[in-house]
């Protein structure tokens, strides 16, 4: 309106040791959120995720770490585009797993559903808080939490309560 241009700001994508802190910010890269229920913490998650393998081993199956949901993603390109899911554990954005594919599976009541394939390996993230929410939701690629290399950074050694207030509000 006035003519005025502003400079944009890019963050670093690199903590100070120079490693990746984020994953791809490549503009068609695009992830999803999902609600983690039934899990308390991310060591949880973690042990239930090792159990699923053992049992995968038990039966013969090649590892894979698969969420199933109802609904396949219409931008399912730029998932496979360096996405991944992240997981809402207790209200918070806490870590993510890398998006391998979306393979259409059927269930036994003969719906066709999407099976999320995930890299295993649980990656930590900076808290973010969310609130509830059905099903996933699309999150973009600026707006997804930094990696954390260090959990004790996330605050895991402090009192959970403490953790979530100062998350709640905006301390943290």
């Amino acid at each position: 309106m006035y003519g005025l241009t502003f400079p944009t700001w890019n963050m670093s994508s690199r903590d100070l040791a120079g490693q990746e802190k984020r994953p791809s910010s490549h503009s068609m890269t695009l992830h999803l959120i999902k609600l983690c229920v039934g899990i308390d913490t991310v060591e949880e998650l973690e042990s239930y995720r090792r159990q699923r393998s053992q049992e995968q081993l038990a039966r013969g199956e090649a590892l894979r770490s698969v969420h199933v949901t109802r609904m396949f993603p219409k931008q399912a390109e730029k998932l496979l585009d360096g996405g991944s899911l992240y997981w809402v554990i207790k209200r918070v954005i806490q870590c993510r797993q890398r998006i391998l594919s979306l393979d259409e599976v059927t269930g036994e009541d003969g719906v066709r559903r999407c099976a999320i394939v995930m890299d295993p390996e649980i990656i930590r993230t900076a808290p973010a808080a969310r609130r509830p929410f059905q099903g996933w939701r699309y999150l973009k690629a600026e707006e997804a939490p930094m990696d954390i290399s260090d959990p004790s950074a996330g605050g895991e050694n402090l009192p959970p309560d403490l953790r979530r207030k100062l998350i709640e509000i905006g301390a943290w």
